[in-house]
């Protein structure tokens, strides 16, 4: 990629996924966009100067002028309330959607080619707020969430069993909240099932884990939400696009009658290329998991609700 913005970038979010971009070299260029100046050019210095150490050639500089997406290839969208603790994502809501307004018609009118990934919370109805404000197609406009949560099952299913990460392959789908569905049945150690190594109660214990990661880091940071996993997770979407490597991570993606539903963000198995997300996977859910798969949906739709 020629050029990818982060807006939001001096967010501790946006400064973990641009530091993630430079490190591996994902741009020539990128742009740090923030709604204050200086902070968003401090951010851009302070990664730049990582340069010389990682041996990147990335370059980086900051911005509070919207204008300044112009000929980006991708916006990643990290800007947002963040979470404080007590604080459901759905509280974030109407401060959020402002945001996501102003941030989505200024890239319909400075980079109207560009991608979008959605990190902000509530992530899905973001999502869906973007693309419905940009008019684009659903392929450019996408929510990074699923990509996290199974992140965080990864890391809590190689505690508990002892076994490396490198092996591991978790699922995650469903709205990024509470309501998010761990997907058991096709959660692998190198291919075995899970329910090989543990037994069901301990299972269940880390699927709670899982739909409470955010919490969990919130609670224990006490004054900062997660920004180092959110950051790593949105730019493993970014890397599997500039590669076109079609990769399938779970994101969230605006449904057109896949799993039985269309005009809804939801967290689904996606492959990613150069075109964006060019493909949802439909999975075969049994009556459990299409229970809380439409238990999820339902939240995401309520939160809906009030924008619409």
């Amino acid at each position: 990629m020629n050029k990818i913005a982060v807006v939001g970038g001096a967010g501790r979010v946006g400064e973990s996924a641009a530091l993630y971009l430079m490190q591996q070299q994902l741009a020539r260029e990128v742009v740090v966009v923030d709604i204050a100046e200086g902070p968003a050019r401090g951010a851009a210095l302070d990664i730049a100067e990582c340069g010389p150490v990682f041996g990147s050639d990335t370059r980086l500089w900051g911005t509070a002028d919207y204008a300044d997406l112009k000929d980006s290839d991708i916006i990643v969208v990290t800007a947002g309330m963040p979470r404080k603790p007590g604080m459901s994502r759905s509280d974030l809501l109407d401060t959020n959607i402002a945001i996501m307004d102003q941030i989505a018609d200024a890239a319909a009118e400075h980079a109207p080619d560009a991608m979008m990934i959605v990190v902000g919370n509530p992530v899905d109805v973001m999502t869906y707020r973007a693309w419905q404000r940009t008019g684009w197609p659903r392929n450019r406009v996408f929510g990074q969430a699923g990509v996290l949560d199974s992140a965080r099952m990864a890391t809590f299913l190689a505690e508990a069993t002892g076994r490396s990460l490198a092996d591991i392959d978790a699922m995650v789908l469903g709205g990024h909240g509470d309501q998010m569905v761990p997907m058991m049945r096709y959660t692998t150690v190198n291919g075995v099932p899970v329910e090989n190594f543990l037994d069901a109660a301990k299972i269940e214990e880390i699927v709670e884990r899982t739909r409470k990661g955010g919490a969990e880091v919130l609670q224990l940071r006490e004054k900062s939400s997660a920004y180092l996993a959110p950051g790593a997770a949105t730019v493993e979407m970014v890397e599997s696009v500039v590669h076109d490597r079609g990769r399938l991570l779970p994101c969230v993606a605006i449904l057109d009658g896949e799993y039985g539903h269309s005009d809804v963000a939801m967290g689904v198995p996606s492959i990613l290329t150069r075109n964006g997300l060019e493909k949802v996977v439909e999975l075969e859910l049994d009556d459990t998991e299409r229970e809380q798969f439409e238990t999820s949906l339902a939240a995401v739709e309520a939160d809906l609700e009030r924008i619409k």
